[in-house]
């Protein structure tokens, strides 16, 4: 038997990786003082840095801590859960 002939094009590149964000939210439970800690000691983002983002929490009720492939994000939220914050995981807006 003759098999046919096909003229198939599959293309093997890479999707894009889209990046994921994690998000901490305000809570009534931790100082100001230990979510800035957090921030220096699990990101090792500066006082500034790790001050900017805890006002954000705290003004806005909610911050973006760090953004970049889902896997990653969500190892850091469950970080942050792990140190008694409240964090989600969420696509980053395109």
């Amino acid at each position: 038997m003759a098999s046919p002939e096909t003229d198939e094009t599959v293309d093997l590149s890479a999707a894009p990786i889209e990046p994921w964000q994690v998000v901490v939210w305000n809570d009534p439970v931790n100082l100001m003082s230990y979510v800035v800690r957090v921030f220096r000691t699990y990101f090792g983002y500066s006082q500034e840095h790790a001050t900017r983002l805890m006002l954000a929490v705290h003004h806005e009720g909610h911050a973006v801590v760090a953004t970049g492939p889902r896997e990653t994000m969500e190892v850091h939220a469950q970080a942050m859960h792990d140190y008694g914050l409240w964090a989600t995981v969420r696509r980053a807006p395109a």
